[in-house]
Parts: C-alpha cells; sequence; structure tokens
C-alpha cells in the first residue's frame, strides 16, 4: 500500500504502486503526464484536455471537469484519478473517492503548480522528469526581466456578465510573475463586474482571454471603443491559467507579450 497526502491535505493511499490506469481530470494535469511519460497509463481524460493531441484523438473521455460520467468512469477501472480542487465539482470528486485513489491538487501561484508537479511525479514514479522539469520552469520564469513601472492590467475570463481574474487566483500570480499588477487584486477569485467598474480601474492594459470565454477580435474591438486610454489584447488563456507543464512556454509568451506593449 502506498499513502501519501494531496495538495489538499487529504490521505490517497494506492493498492498498487506506481499505478497502472490513471484518469486525469483536468487538461493541464493530463499534459503534464504526458510530458512526464506516461503514454500508456493515462486510460481517460476530459473532453477539454485538449493537449497532447494525441491523447484527445485516441483516449476514452469521461465527460468535462465539472460533469464527469462516473458510469464511464467505472467502465475504465483506474487505480488512481487526479483531479482539482477548483476545476472539479466537490459532489463528484466525493463520490469518486468512495471508490477510487483520487489525488487532488490546489493552486494558486507558481510555487503551488511546481509543487504539484513534484508530488504526481513521485505518485507516478516519474520523480527524476519531475525534477529536470520543475528546474527548467523555474530557471526560466527566474529570467524573466523586471519592469518597473509594473503595467497595471485587468484579466477579463468571461463576458456576459463580465468577469475578472482577481486575487487568490493563479492568474493574479501569473500577472505578478509576467511583471503587470492586477488591478482588481483587492477583490476574489472571479467576481462579476460592471462596465463601469471596468472603466473606472482605468488600467494600462485589458487583456482579453482565450478561455474560458473565447474572446474574438470583435470583442477586442468593442472593448477597444469603450476604453480608449487601454491598450486591448487578446491573450492565450493557457498561458496564464494552465499550471502543468504548459509552464515551460509561459515565461517567453510573457516576455514577448510585455514587448509588444506601447509605451
Amino acid at each position: 500500500m502506498y499513502r501519501t497526502i494531496d495538495q489538499m491535505g487529504r490521505e490517497v493511499a494506492l493498492s498498487s504502486f506506481p499505478p497502472q490506469r490513471i484518469i486525469s481530470l483536468v487538461p493541464s494535469q493530463t499534459e503534464l503526464l504526458f510530458d512526464l511519460g506516461l503514454r500508456h497509463e493515462v486510460v481517460g481524460i476530459t473532453k477539454f484536455c485538449l493537449h497532447p493531441a494525441a491523447f484527445f484523438r485516441s483516449k476514452p473521455r469521461i465527460g468535462g471537469t465539472k460533469q464527469v460520467h462516473l458510469e464511464r468512469v467505472a467502465t475504465l477501472q483506474p487505480d488512481l484519478i487526479i483531479g482539482n480542487k477548483e476545476e472539479n465539482d466537490q459532489v463528484q470528486i466525493e463520490a469518486l473517492a468512495e471508490h477510487y485513489p483520487v489525488w487532488m491538487s490546489d493552486i494558486y501561484t507558481l510555487a503551488d503548480a511546481l509543487a504539484m508537479i513534484h508530488a504526481v511525479g513521485n505518485l507516478v514514479d516519474r520523480s527524476e522528469p519531475a525534477h529536470t522539469l520543475t528546474t527548467e520552469i523555474t530557471r526560466q520564469f527566474d529570467a524573466l526581466p523586471h519592469v518597473s513601472p509594473q503595467p497595471r492590467a485587468a484579466y477579463l475570463i468571461w463576458q456576459e456578465p463580465l468577469m475578472v481574474a482577481a486575487g487568490q487566483t493563479f492568474i493574479d500570480d501569473m500577472l505578478g510573475q509576467a511583471g503587470f499588477t492586477n488591478v482588481f487584486a483587492n477583490l476574489s477569485r472571479y467576481p462579476a463586474i460592471t462596465l463601469d467598474d471596468l472603466q473606472e480601474s482605468n488600467p494600462d492594459l485589458l487583456f482579453l482571454s482565450s478561455e474560458p470565454y473565447p474572446f474574438r477580435e470583435k470583442h477586442l474591438e468593442a472593448f477597444q471603443q469603450q476604453l480608449p486610454d487601454t491598450q486591448v489584447r487578446l491573450v492565450d488563456g493557457e498561458m496564464f491559467s494552465w499550471y502543468g507543464s504548459r509552464l515551460l512556454q509561459a515565461p517567453a509568451y510573457f516576455q514577448q507579450l510585455m514587448l509588444s506593449i506601447e509605451r
């Protein structure tokens, strides 16, 4: 019996180690498992696990991150399920945990993400590649240039109602890592705001994320009319919100984004 503690402080017991039949309920952690070399051990993913394409094409899908089809999980007979506190539904996780080992991440910062990668590496017997991965991610983030003063940014994740990534979120930490100050950091999580709130915050930059709401050029043009003194940008939401191995790509993306800003 292999026992460990997940990031929510829950004890997780595996009847066999390393696990051979893993279901991932989180897109960024699915990609991490692939990059740790678990090509065959992953037996189930969600419909939102777009990366890697090879998994998306070939692996059985067990529903969405918040709408897991429990009967599909049962047919796959997992010996480990990996989820996340924010992205998955608590009731469903509790139901799954009655039958299977469920390891949960809980991530608000880059440090949390690095700890998750280490923990998952240990959990699936890939500690060495996990260490290599986190070392390189840390090196790249440490190499990001420091900008002063930091541009003030608002980060929209939804259109109707308008919703922003505020304080106590991984996106907020990524904004800070990238060299931006979140104008809504005083609020918590993902609050709904009004256009008046957005205009009153007077950000230097307005980031329109590609996910979960798929902002497009037409939205950029509309916001630019409403905020003529703000630089509006479409941004890749995966770079700001995926906390697995995609973090390898984030620093270069952030640096290019910062260089694109008019000063």
